[in-house]
């Protein structure tokens, strides 16, 4: 698709983000006014210094015309400082918003949305993009006004002092207007392929850096090197094409302005030279300086215009994120209260991939304070369930409810607040112990959490690092072992205290001691709380009230351990002593 020379939609969205600023806005505006004016004076001043006052020899009013000038350049430089000043705080106030507003969008989003777009393209339109947006009022849109302004006061200068000097340069301009027309969009279509590229390699990037045991574990520097110097190779490609245009354009732009330049001051010179007292030596010192003046700024127009560019790619991309819709519908109107905890699945049907059905049609009851376990074999549904039950994702078909009531009807904050969830992968953010559990949470205290710790014995533990419960377990928690930071999870759980428990798989690897902490731990946080405990590991759940054993999204069994072992060649039986032959 053949891009937009400029999106006129696009650039009106942006400027809305202007409104709360508007003062400094127009205060912008003002200034950039202001130094047009002082700038284009100062030429004219020369002109009436050289005309009237050094070729007269007038010593006192060559000294009057000299402070003036200095004058005007104080002024100048008081408008350039507000104008830079201001444009560039304009810009960081409108990304601040802009980048709040994109975040609070992603966190709203639903787990498919995540799992379909790579990270590092996440980042790359929170970061870099958000960065490039500022650029269109830093280095853009104000300094393009500030240009032109300066070049139709200059114009207006040049025709009032030589209307027959001027008509040359005027006649030179629209050379320059189509070449830069030309530049302009060219560098359009090439800005948008630098900003596929640079997201493409932060994705590479993340991936590998997040990854980067694996790429060490199985021998895949070499290849992962080579992958990189490719997509860095197309990076490099795309840039070198921007600064091919900008090898080409600005020599071409600086030798019409020379040409220019010759051409008045030849043509004003023979003027001179016949007599001709319409042109002056003074008009032609101004006009050296004039033409730097407005062809520079029509030169940098096109560079400036390119900033713009790049911004409005980068504000295209930041704003299909905040446009896109992939939430979970958030309707309910119920605060959803401590809950008794009974569950229910009623002929719930769901599919990652439509037309692929992970669960089919399940229907499952958990009894108030009960604890089940759920086991079957990878792929069986069984960490699905408890996506459902927290609405990480929309069901296809049926209902579930807890406490009786549809949980579509619970306000998602409120419900997801009752439910807590320990998984097998543990997420650890790069902060202390202590906020790592609490996650910030202003209403659990510090004497809540030692003593959660107590009760659950992880006290002890945590004691014996450095700086205790302020220990920086660094990025992902790699200052602890995969034991220590599944105990972390498990007190994080623990101290908010839920209505609803869920073990996803929270003891399968971790060491003997600490599955013996959280064994201990389990049983005294699940008395009297619904509790899930999904897992492979059988020797954990046979004390629960039920087990359901799952496969190919079916519940295929039910009962208690005792139970389920009765039953001659039953799926969990096989499981199970399978599972204890291999032990033995």
């Amino acid at each position: 698709m053949k891009a937009k020379a400029f999106d006129t939609g696009l650039f009106k969205r942006i400027l809305k983000y202007t409104k709360p600023y508007k003062w400094r806005y127009y205060g912008v505006i003002l200034f950039a006014v202001s130094l047009s004016v002082f700038a284009a004076l100062r030429p004219y001043l020369l002109k009436q210094t050289v005309d009237g006052y050094i070729t007269t020899h007038d010593k006192h009013g060559l000294l009057m015309y000299i402070i003036l000038m200095g004058v005007v350049l104080l002024l100048e430089v008081f408008s350039q400082f507000y104008f830079v000043y201001w444009a560039n705080w304009l810009g960081q106030d409108i990304v601040k918003d802009i980048r709040t507003k994109l975040f609070k969008h992603i966190l709203s989003f639903r787990m498919k949305y995540f799992d379909l777009v790579p990270v590092g393209q996440l980042v790359t339109r929170s970061v870099s993009d958000i960065e490039s947006i500022a650029r269109i009022f830093s280095q853009g849109l104000f300094m393009i006004i500030s240009d032109l302004m300066k070049m139709l006061v200059v114009l207006i200068f040049m025709f009032y002092m030589n209307w027959e000097l001027t008509w040359i340069v005027v006649v030179a301009m629209p050379i320059l207007v189509f070449i830069t027309r030309i530049f302009q969009r060219k560098m359009q279509v090439a800005f948008e392929e630098v900003r596929t590229q640079i997201a493409n390699m932060n994705s590479f990037v993340q991936e590998r850096v997040t990854g980067m045991k694996i790429v060490q574990l199985f021998n895949r520097e070499k290849i992962e090197a080579e992958n990189f110097k490719n997509i860095n190779d197309k990076h490099r490609v795309a840039w070198i094409k921007t600064i091919l245009y900008n090898s080409i354009f600005f020599p071409i732009a600086d030798i019409i302005s020379s040409i220019t330049l010759g051409l008045v001051v030849v043509y004003g010179g023979f003027k001179i030279l016949g007599g001709n007292h319409f042109t002056t030596f003074g008009d032609l010192f101004s006009y050296t300086m004039f033409i730097g003046m407005l062809f520079n700024p029509l030169r940098q127009i096109a560079d400036k215009f390119n900033e713009m560019q790049l911004g409005m790619i980068a504000a295209n991309r930041v704003f299909d994120i905040i446009d896109t819709q992939d939430h979970i519908q958030d309707t309910g109107t119920i605060e959803a209260p401590v809950f008794s905890g009974s569950i229910e699945f009623k002929d719930i049907h769901f599919s990652y991939i439509p037309e692929e059905e992970v669960i089919k049609g399940i229907d499952l009851s958990v009894a108030a304070g009960q604890t089940i376990a759920i086991v079957g074999s990878t792929g069986a549904g069984k960490s699905t369930i408890i996506n459902l039950l927290n609405r990480f994702y929309e069901i296809n078909s049926g209902t579930i409810y807890i406490d009786g009531q549809n949980i579509e009807n619970y306000t998602l904050a409120s419900l997801r607040k009752q439910i807590a969830v320990v998984l097998q992968d543990v997420f650890l953010f790069a902060d202390t112990i202590y906020n790592n559990i609490t996650l910030h949470n202003p209403e659990i205290t510090r004497d809540r959490v030692i003593n959660a710790a107590k009760i659950i014995g992880v006290h002890d533990f945590i004691m014996s690092l450095p700086d205790d419960y302020d220990f920086d377990v660094k990025e992902r928690g790699v200052m602890l072992s995969s034991g220590q930071r599944q105990l972390i999870a498990f007190l994080r759980s623990y101290v908010s205290n839920p209505s609803i428990l869920i073990l996803d798989e929270a003891t399968s690897s971790i060491d003997t001691y600490s599955e013996e902490l959280i064994q201990r731990a389990t049983e005294t946080i699940t008395k009297g709380r619904t509790s899930i405990i999904i897992a492979h590991r059988l020797a954990t759940i046979v004390n629960a009230d039920k087990i359901v054993v799952m496969d190919k999204g079916l519940i295929v069994e039910q009962g208690t351990h005792h139970e389920l072992l009765t039953k001659t060649d039953g799926y969990y039986k096989n499981l199970y002593d399978s599972q204890f032959s291999v032990a033995n």
